[in-house]
């Protein structure tokens, strides 16, 4: 495994730790049908933990497991910035994980 995928890894291990320390880890999840959206970061039928935690987690671990490649860019911590807002939850831990997932991913 290569250093960026490494890297990758830890981070993810670390968003993980994030989430479930700020009590944001979900036990269930979602029905297929909602886990099969189309919209971007799945708005119509999942919250955005959700969709962090069941489909954007899992695709970026499988990537790395894999050595696949990467995408050219992303841009995750802005969604969450704007999640936090609209909730009215300190999201600063979280936002800085994603922030260095955006940047890695970005500049792998």
């Amino acid at each position: 495994m290569s250093s960026t995928y490494q890297q990758l890894s830890a981070m993810v291990k670390a968003l993980e730790e994030g989430l479930q320390d700020e009590g944001l880890w979900l036990t269930k999840e979602p029905s297929k049908e909602a886990l099969s959206s189309a919209e971007p970061f799945a708005v119509d039928t999942l919250s955005f933990f959700q969709w962090l935690q069941f489909l954007f987690l899992p695709r970026i671990k499988q990537m790395c497991d894999e050595a696949a490649q990467l995408p050219e860019v992303c841009s995750i911590a802005p969604m969450a910035e704007e999640y936090f807002k609209s909730h009215q939850v300190d999201g600063d831990t979280i936002v800085a994980r994603l922030i260095d997932i955006d940047q890695l991913i970005t500049n792998a």
